[in-house]
């Protein structure tokens, strides 16, 4: 199928990903999972997933493969690869305009939203992130990679997790804090939230990155966002403003640091199509640092506390610089 693993589209924590032809012609991805630690939990975790899913904006699982330890799962194949390649390479990469990155943030709104309230069960992605969001031929956006991802009955209100779940910088407060609220559906909106000011980061025409770089930037933002001159960015139309706000106010709102503040991912879609003159300015949401140190803090890359408090409040959306 992939010709001797000929051709490499990506890698990540979970496995290698190639590009193949079945036997009809159709380009698919395969992913190879690398060898894993809790007996092929991952690779049951999103067989079980992302085979019950049937969504525009979600990854499409063809198949999958088992021969003694080695597991692949086959999907369709996006020929314009992750979000992540448009936003945090290197000069010279295709910048995305206004209005296609407003359709890619509705879209993956629409994603998740359908994982949180379309389905029988309802499924947590604990991973959303740039990497995570593929493009197909038209730049239509479809959440993958369902490696963290677990599925809860509708009516369970809070969840339970014996390790942090999830990648630095798009990590929700409270699977640090346990003190600052319960794990829920509430963690991938945060994780929404940091995707959209990465993708407004990448675009290296805002004052505001330019200026105060090492500022955090929605900060930045935040302060522009109330100034009633409005966003400013440099070489842009009036109605670009108005879309950049737009995603700007939405993912303000998405990173509240209490998840009680943040909105359900049925009223982010709401609120991306709606106007801009029907949002209102969410409160500063960010953290006054917490001094309590997290609990049962697990996860793949080791890193310290310190570390991921540096990563997740200082760095997250200012990598593009």
């Amino acid at each position: 199928m992939t010709k001797n693993f000929k051709d490499k589209l990506g890698e990540g924590g979970y496995g290698t990903v190639f590009k193949g032809t079945l036997r009809s012609g159709r380009l698919v991805a395969v992913k190879m999972l690398g060898k894993s630690k809790a007996n092929g939990q991952e690779f049951i975790s999103e067989v079980a997933t992302i085979g019950r899913i049937h969504h525009i904006n979600v990854v499409q699982l063809i198949g999958f493969c088992v021969e003694g330890s080695k597991r692949a799962l086959i999907y369709e194949f996006m020929p314009n690869g992750s979000l992540n390649k448009y936003i945090f390479s290197q000069e010279g990469s295709i910048l995305l305009s206004y209005e296609k990155m407003y359709n890619i943030a509705l879209g993956v709104a629409h994603g998740i939203e359908y994982l949180h309230r379309g389905c029988q069960m309802q499924i947590l992605h604990f991973d959303i992130k740039p990497h995570n969001i593929l493009l197909d031929e038209d730049f239509t956006p479809k959440v993958s990679d369902f490696g963290l991802a677990k599925l809860y009955h509708m009516d369970d209100n809070t969840i339970s997790l014996t390790a942090v779940r999830g990648t630095l910088g798009y990590m929700a407060p409270e699977l640090c804090y346990k003190n600052i609220g319960s794990i829920s559906y509430k963690v991938d909106v945060y994780s929404f939230g940091m995707l959209l000011m990465d993708m407004m980061g990448k675009r290296k025409n805002f004052n505001a990155i330019a200026d105060q770089s090492s500022k955090y930037f929605p900060t930045c933002v935040y302060e522009e966002v109330q100034d009633e001159n409005g966003i400013r960015i440099e070489n842009a139309t009036e109605e670009e403003k108005k879309i950049a706000k737009q995603i700007i106010v939405v993912a303000l709102w998405c990173i509240q640091m209490k998840p009680s503040d943040r909105p359900s991912m049925n009223k982010v879609v709401e609120m991306l199509e709606g106007g801009i003159e029907s949002l209102q300015i969410p409160p500063k949401p960010f953290l006054s640092l917490v001094e309590r140190e997290p609990e049962d803090l697990e996860d793949n890359s080791n890193q310290t506390f310190s570390s991921i408090q540096s990563s997740q409040y200082t760095q997250s959306s200012i990598r593009s610089n």
